[in-house]
């Protein structure tokens, strides 16, 4: 259960960070928390009223409250946050991901108070967050990018649209993850949709713009993750988060199966070209739509964070990213080289959820009364759950990440298969018996399948349970 090692650590006296302030929750907080013990580096916790009493806060040195339990009044409070780590002496903040982590107003205030980032530069977020702006880096990079643009009015989309072709998606400029996106598969549906999903966009990141894109009928999610330190840029391989739901992933592998290694290899290569056009500082990851028919692939965006599903990487590279982020934090240059990265078999992640998975997954909070999982060759938990432990319904309904690792993508399929025949969590519905369902299917055990496949698995498996 333990996250992966750096090839070369880092120690606390290698820099100025001597204290964190760890801005988030939940497994990621606990994530950040036991990387900074392994260098040294003192953890204070900024959690809410109802995270007091959490793993994370009883891992850490000290937890600080920042707020009510709502992460309106707590865990997105720039200001509260910045006086937190003022006051606790801490030299830097580490975001996670979610919340803040992507917010430019939060670097700039911690620079602006002293206080070091782990992550990039205000700037930076600010260039990649805007999905226009990400977009024309992309192609002043030489990366080609999925056909459509920005649109002021229903007009320009409807006209953008006849250019690009049915069916096209409508996106938020301001964010991504799934919030102010929509599918339209003809002329009447994107007039429906358009208000929807610029109303949307405006509620959940402030910002009502939306771009009409080409919507790739069979599309394979594929990510390069990076990092950089403001001059060199080097990759750590590829992900395929092609298991999604309504555009949230589900189960993420590294590397991508499949993928002809010439596309491979192109793939690396524009997401460095794209990074060191921005001079990126820290860990990030360049989004890919792989378009299956055509064999080739477009930009989609890139997140400026450490990700969810950061541990397939961690698995198959034996690097801790968390530590790689704050040496970078420190000022220092990279301290690997691109020949130095060594990429080894394959990890396969599951995100376990508190949810109803017969009622459209309706997240389900209440009180963890048991909870085990195995401790098996080859398998890594990141959770913070434990019998007692409260699913709080003010926050996202992700418990754990259950990764599997192997010398081939089958043994680590088969070893998460076994796995989570043994995970035992009582007190809340989850989606363990999913995953094993999906896991299971001829299209998984084949690899390279698109975005569509968790659809129209789900359809059919609906479709069977009506029949009977």
């Amino acid at each position: 259960m333990s996250e992966a090692s750096s090839t070369m650590d880092l120690s606390a006296a290698d820099g100025p960070i001597r204290r964190v302030l760890v801005a988030n929750r939940g497994e990621i907080a606990v994530r950040i928390i036991r990387t900074l013990k392994r260098l040294g580096i003192d953890s204070v916790l900024a959690a809410s009223a109802a995270d007091r009493e959490s793993m994370a806060a009883r891992m850490a040195d000290r937890t600080v409250c920042i707020g009510p339990a709502r992460a309106a009044d707590s865990y997105l409070r720039i200001g509260t946050l910045v006086e937190a780590a003022r006051g606790v002496g801490a030299q830097a903040v580490h975001p996670g991901y979610g919340f803040l982590s992507e917010r430019s107003e939060f670097a700039a205030a911690c620079s602006d108070n002293g206080i070091i980032f782990i992550g990039p530069t205000a700037e930076q977020i600010e260039r990649v967050g805007n999905k226009l702006e990400a977009r024309r880096c992309a192609e002043e990079a030489q990366v080609q990018v999925v056909p459509g643009g920005p649109v002021d009015n229903l007009s320009a989309a409807l006209t953008l649209a006849e250019q690009i072709g049915y069916p096209v998606l409508i996106k938020a400029v301001g964010g991504g993850g799934g919030r102010g996106l929509k599918r339209a598969n003809t002329r009447a549906e994107l007039e429906s949709q358009f208000e929807l999903a610029s109303a949307e966009a405006l509620s959940a990141f402030g910002d009502g713009r939306v771009y009409i894109e080409c919507f790739v009928k069979q599309g394979r999610h594929v990510e390069v993750q990076i990092l950089g330190d403001g001059h060199s840029v080097i990759h750590l391989g590829d992900r395929d988060c092609s298991v999604q739901r309504r555009y949230q992933k589900l189960i993420e592998e590294a590397p991508a199966p499949g993928l002809p290694e010439g596309m491979r290899c192109e793939l690396h290569a524009a997401a460095i070209r794209f990074a060191k056009h921005i001079n990126y500082r820290s860990l990030g990851t360049v989004e890919f739509l792989v378009d299956v028919a055509r064999q080739r692939f477009h930009f989609l965006e890139m997140n400026a964070r450490i990700q969810v599903e950061h541990p397939v990487t961690e698995q198959i590279s034996g690097l801790d990213l968390v530590a790689e982020q704050i040496a970078v934090a420190q000022g220092q240059r990279l301290r690997l080289t691109q020949a130095d990265v060594r990429l080894a078999g394959h990890a396969i992640e599951c995100r376990i959820n508190a949810e109803d998975t017969a009622h459209d997954f309706r997240p389900v909070p209440g009180k963890v009364s048991g909870v085990h999982f195995p401790a098996c060759p080859g398998l890594r938990v990141d959770t913070h759950i434990e019998p007692g432990a409260a699913i709080s319904p003010f926050y996202d309904s992700m418990i754990a990440k259950v990764i599997a690792s192997g010398d081939t993508r089958e043994q680590a399929r088969q070893r998460l298969e076994a796995a989570l025949s043994e995970v035992h969590i009582a007190g809340v519905l989850t989606n363990v018996a999913l995953h094993r369902e999906v896991l299971a299917t001829p299209e998984f055990r084949a690899g390279g399948f698109d975005t569509g496949f968790l659809g129209r698995f789900l359809a059919e498996r609906g479709a069977a349970a009506a029949a009977n």
